[in-house]
C-alpha cells in the first residue's frame, strides 16, 4: 500500500506554514540582502552609544572603538556558524533548537531568547519615541513638556509618541519578513550617509578631529577614570559580543531565505564588524565633540539633536526613528515572533507571535533600563549575554561536533523521532544549559544590586559571561550527551 506523504505524518503543535522548511524557490536572498539588513540593524541609538559608555566606564576612544570591533568579530564566529544550519536547511532557529533540546526542550531556550529580544523590543521603541518627541517638541516650542506621571516616570506626551511609534511596528509585523527585507535594503544606504553627516557636523562645530578626540577624559563621570582600561575591558568586550548576541542565536531565521552559503557569509562579514566599529567610532567621536561644542558630554544622540536645534532636528531624529524602526523589526520582532508561534504552532503564527511580541514590549517600561550607562552596558548587555551564552554552546556542540552538520529535517517535526525521546525532552541539553548559566549568577545578582557583595572571582566571571557560558555549556553537552550514546 501507498506511504502518505512524510509531512502528513508531522505533529501538529511542531509544524504550521511560518516554520516549514523555507521551499528553494524562496530561498532568494543574495549577499547584498545581508549585508544590507546588518548595516541597517547597526545604525541604531543602542549601538551608537555603546562606545561612549565604554568611555564613560574609563576607556579612551581607540580602545572603546577597538573593543567594539573585536566584539563583533567575535560575535561574527557564532553567526556564520549558526546561521550555516539555516542556510542549509531552511529550518528557523525554534526548529533547529530541537535537535539539541528535544522537540518540547526546545521550547525553553527558544522561549528565553524571545523575552530578551521582547527586552530590546521595548528599548528601542522608547528610542525611537523619543525621537518623535524631541522632534515635536522642537517645533512647537516644548509644547508637549509636561510633569511626569505618577508609577511610569514620563509625561503623557511621551507615552503617546511611544505608543505611536509602536503602532508603526504593528504596520509591518503584519506583512511579515519580506517586508522588512525591502525596507532594510533601502534604508541601509541612507542611514550611513546621515552617520557620516553627523559626523562632519561634529568635525567642522569641534573644530577638527585633533579637538574631537582629545576630551574624552572630559566626560568620564561617576567616579571612573582613565586607567581602568583592563577594569572596565573584561565586562566590555562581553557587553559587545552581548549586543548582537541575539542575533547569533536565530540567524538561521534570516539564512533560512539565503540563495548559498556563501550569500549571508560575505554579506555578514562586510554588513557587521566594520560598519559597527565605523558607528562606534561615530558616537564617541561625536560624544567628545560635545563637549568642546557644548560645555557637557552628550552620549544619548536624540538629547543631541534636540540641542543642535533648526530643521536639522526633524532631519536627524527622522534618520533615528528610520534606524530604529529597521533594527527593532529585524533584531527584535522576528526571533520572538517564530519562538511564540513554536509555542503554539496550531494557534500562533508568526504574525500573532509578533502582536505577543510587541505587548509584552510596552509591559517592560523600557526607559528603566536607560538610565545609566553602567547599568545598560553591565546589567542588561552582559546580564543576558550570560543566558544567551549558552545556548550557542549547545547549538555549535551538537551541530557541528555531534552530528558533524547533519540533521534529518522531517524528524524535528515529529515527536516519535529521534528528536523527540524521553517525551521530547534532551536532558543533555536542558541540564548543559541550566549548568552554563550557573556561573555567571551570583555576578549578575552583586551587578544588579540584589546582592550586596559576593567572591571576587564570581564578579570576574559574569565579566565574561558570555564566554563562560559558550564553553561550560558546550563541555557540558558533549559530555552528557556523547555518554547517552554511548549507553
Amino acid at each position: 500500500m501507498e506511504q502518505p506523504p512524510i509531512q502528513q505524518q508531522y505533529d501538529s503543535d511542531l509544524w504550521n506554514p511560518d516554520l516549514a522548511p523555507t521551499p528553494v524557490a524562496e530561498r532568494t536572498w543574495t549577499w547584498h540582502h545581508f549585508a544590507s539588513l546588518w548595516i541597517a540593524m547597526v545604525v541604531c541609538v543602542p549601538a551608537y552609544m555603546m562606545a561612549a559608555g565604554l568611555v564613560s566606564e574609563g576607556m579612551n576612544w581607540w580602545q572603546a572603538v577597538g573593543t567594539v570591533l573585536l566584539g563583533n568579530v567575535i560575535v561574527l564566529i557564532p553567526i556564520l556558524l549558526i546561521g550555516h544550519a539555516g542556510a542549509r536547511y531552511g529550518v528557523p532557529f525554534p526548529v533547529l533548537l530541537r535537535s539539541s533540546f528535544g522537540t518540547r526542550g526546545a521550547r525553553i531556550p527558544a522561549l528565553a531568547r524571545g523575552l530578551v529580544a521582547c527586552g530590546w523590543f521595548g528599548i528601542q521603541t522608547w528610542v525611537g519615541g523619543s525621537a518623535i518627541y524631541v522632534i515635536v517638541n522642537a517645533l512647537t516650542n516644548n509644547v508637549l513638556t509636561g510633569a511626569p506621571l505618577p508609577w511610569l516616570g514620563i509625561d503623557i506626551a511621551q507615552v503617546v509618541c511611544f505608543i505611536a511609534f509602536w503602532l508603526l511596528h504593528v504596520v509591518f509585523i503584519r506583512y511579515g519578513t519580506q517586508a522588512i527585507r525591502g525596507l532594510e535594503s533601502y534604508a541601509a544606504p541612507f542611514l550611513i550617509g546621515i552617520g557620516l553627516a553627523l559626523l562632519a557636523w561634529a568635525y567642522v562645530m569641534a573644530g577638527g578631529f585633533g579637538e574631537m578626540l582629545s576630551t574624552p577624559s572630559q566626560f568620564v563621570t561617576g567616579g571612573a577614570r582613565e586607567g581602568q582600561f583592563l577594569a572596565v575591558f573584561g565586562p566590555g568586550l562581553t557587553a559587545m559580543v552581548g549586543f548582537w548576541a541575539t542575533m547569533a542565536l536565530n540567524i538561521p531565521d534570516f539564512t533560512r531565505f539565503a540563495k548559498t552559503q556563501q550569500a549571508h557569509i560575505i554579506g555578514q562579514a562586510i554588513g557587521l564588524p566594520l560598519p559597527m566599529a565605523l558607528f562606534a567610532f561615530i558616537g564617541v567621536a561625536v560624544t567628545s565633540a560635545t563637549v568642546t561644542i557644548y560645555g557637557e558630554a552628550i552620549w544619548d544622540p536624540v538629547v543631541l539633536a534636540g540641542k543642535m536645534g533648526g530643521m536639522s532636528v526633524v532631519v536627524a531624529l527622522a534618520a533615528l526613528a528610520l534606524a530604529t524602526l529597521t533594527t527593532n523589526l529585524a533584531a527584535n520582532v522576528v526571533a520572538p515572533a517564530y519562538g511564540f508561534s513554536n509555542l503554539r504552532p496550531q494557534s500562533i503564527s508568526f504574525k500573532m507571535g509578533g502582536y505577543i511580541t510587541a505587548g509584552i514590549g510596552i509591559a517592560i517600561f523600557p526607559w528603566k533600563l536607560l538610565e545609566s550607562a553602567g547599568g545598560y552596558l553591565f546589567v542588561w548587555l552582559v546580564g543576558y549575554s550570560a543566558l544567551l551564552g549558552p545556548i550557542a554552546g549547545v547549538l555549535l556542540a551538537d551541530y557541528f561536533l555531534l552530528r558533524k552538520g547533519r540533521l534529518n529535517v522531517d524528524a524535528l517535526f515529529m515527536h516519535n523521532s529521534e528528536y523527540g525521546s524521553n517525551n521530547g525532552w534532551n536532558l543533555a541539553g536542558v541540564i548543559a544549559l541550566l549548568l552554563g548559566i550557573l556561573p555567571s549568577l551570583p555576578g549578575f545578582l552583586h551587578a544588579a544590586g540584589l546582592l550586596d557583595a559576593v567572591p571576587p572571582i564570581f564578579d570576574t566571571l559574569y565579566g565574561y559571561a558570555w564566554f563562560v557560558g559558550v564553553f561550560t555549556a558546550a563541555a557540558i553537552y558533549l559530555l552528557l550527551a556523547s555518554k547517552k550514546t554511548a549507553d
